[in-house]
């Protein structure tokens, strides 16, 4: 394949993954309303013209393969809705910057939208934390909050969700945590799982278009439900959560076929690709169950970033010596 058909193939599969994650993107507005579509015009508006700027100051003609864009896209929809305007800006720098152009472009060992949430996360851990309420905010009061023109709509901000409310109420069980908090739909987060059904929708639109395989996605879903499913015990207060509720609460499905099967930074080899994902399904739930944030996705993958060479050596099969 020639370098203008490697270039064109790349641009044609961002614009698939631009396209599968219109449906999350239209859960998201409808569940939190205009703060997502905010964030996405702040955060692909920005990326662009980074992008266009660090390519110019490079010497090097700009790259078309939108994956600025799908950067940019990514982190849209895992930052907070009505979350301030340097919060969204620094999180595409830092991506861009950080995660992306800091290797080189097209080298780099971390995911670039993992490395400008986490970031943005340590940094600023509180209006990283601060989601709305559902419907709770229309487009004017959204754009004063964003903008920090004024902040005098605390109802809006009444909401948390269930990993929230699940990682602190430890000593309740889990029936009287769904009956008891408005944070929790059937069987996850109220409105989180039509947003991960979404994504799910999404994530198989791209796997039937042959943009990755399945390896990935499988792997890390398939430890998820298995590791959720070892430690659950029911309803009992020492419960930390069905293996459905896993699946469909938090970024799991936008981290399973959006986040996880990023091409640079993941594994390459198929038997890798599994390891990879299970490994970040598995490190997702210790975190959301013990470690200090609610969600751990974006931790997970950039941990397993680090143990990609290790698992493309132990993945690949060893050529047996040939005698002289």
């Amino acid at each position: 394949m020639s370098a203008p058909d490697t270039v064109d193939h790349q641009q044609q599969a961002m614009k698939r993954v631009l396209i599968a994650a219109v449906p999350g993107l239209v859960a998201m507005f409808w569940l939190y309303g205009w703060g997502v579509l905010i964030n996405l015009f702040l955060a692909c508006s920005y990326a662009l013209l980074m992008e266009a700027g660090v390519y110019r100051l490079r010497g090097h003609p700009n790259a078309r393969d939108m994956s600025s864009m799908v950067t940019a896209t990514l982190l849209a929809v895992a930052l907070p809705p009505y979350c301030p305007w340097w919060i969204c800006l620094g999180a595409v720098t830092s991506a861009l910057l950080l995660g992306k152009h800091l290797y080189g472009g097209k080298q780099n060992p971390f995911n670039p939208a993992m490395v400008g949430y986490a970031l943005m996360l340590v940094a600023f851990p509180q209006p990283m934390t601060h989601w709305p309420a559902p419907h709770g905010m229309d487009l004017l009061a959204g754009l004063q909050q964003v903008f920090g023109l004024h902040s005098n709509t605390p109802d809006a901000w009444a909401g948390a969700t269930a990993l929230d409310v699940l990682h602190i109420n430890r000593s309740l069980t889990i029936d009287e945590l769904f009956a008891a908090s408005p944070a929790f739909g059937h069987i996850a987060g109220r409105g989180s799982e039509w947003v991960n059904l979404a994504f799910l929708a999404g994530g198989v639109f791209l796997l039937q278009q042959r943009v990755f395989s399945w390896h990935a996605p499988v792997g890390m879903l398939g430890s998820l439900f298995v590791i959720s499913l070892l430690c659950w015990n029911g309803s009992g207060s020492d419960s930390h959560g069905s293996p459905l509720f896993h699946w469909f609460t938090g970024a799991s499905m936008l981290g399973a076929f959006f986040i996880v099967t990023e091409p640079v930074s993941g594994a390459k080899s198929p038997r890798a690709r599994l390891f990879f994902g299970a490994g970040v399904g598995l490190l997702t739930y210790l975190i959301r169950t013990w470690g200090g944030y609610p969600d751990g996705v974006a931790f997970a993958v950039l941990l397993m970033n680090l143990a990609v060479p290790a698992l493309e050596r132990w993945a690949t099969p060893k050529q047996p010596a040939v005698n002289s």
